[in-house]
């Protein structure tokens, strides 16, 4: 699976953006798709991620009720709704997927096989 992530930009404390990542295929059950975002010299972090076959979505605690994670799947495509953005969510995002992950591990990281370029989301204060 190729993913292709796009959306990210300047935006100002407060204000909005979404963040696109597309999957080059299908995919089946207990398939995952997400976002993770990194800073320098940090590891990446979990921000989202949800079942494409189901209802099932997941947030890290700094972005829950702030950002909303959706599907099209007649477009193989994951959203990131990311509103009252702070500076402290100035990153790059990356969309990774990974399949029949368990939920233990949906927040890790090194669990996906699939991740798709960096989009540098950068909000000013």
């Amino acid at each position: 699976v190729q993913l292709q992530a796009s959306g990210g930009g300047l935006v100002q404390a407060g204000g909005s953006l979404r963040l696109s990542c597309a999957a080059s295929r299908r995919t089946g059950s207990r398939f995952y798709m997400g976002w993770f975002r990194q800073v320098p010299g940090k590891e990446h972090e979990f921000v989202a991620v949800l079942e494409t076959s189901g209802r099932s979505t997941y947030y890290s605690d700094s972005v829950k009720g702030r950002f909303t994670i959706s599907r099209d799947n007649a477009k193989n495509t994951v959203y990131l709704q990311m509103d009252s953005l702070k500076p402290e969510d100035t990153a790059v995002y990356f969309c990774a997927a990974g399949a029949s992950l368990i939920l233990s591990s949906i927040r890790s990281a090194t669990n996906y096989a699939y991740w798709g370029q960096g989009t540098l989301v950068t909000v000013s204060s």
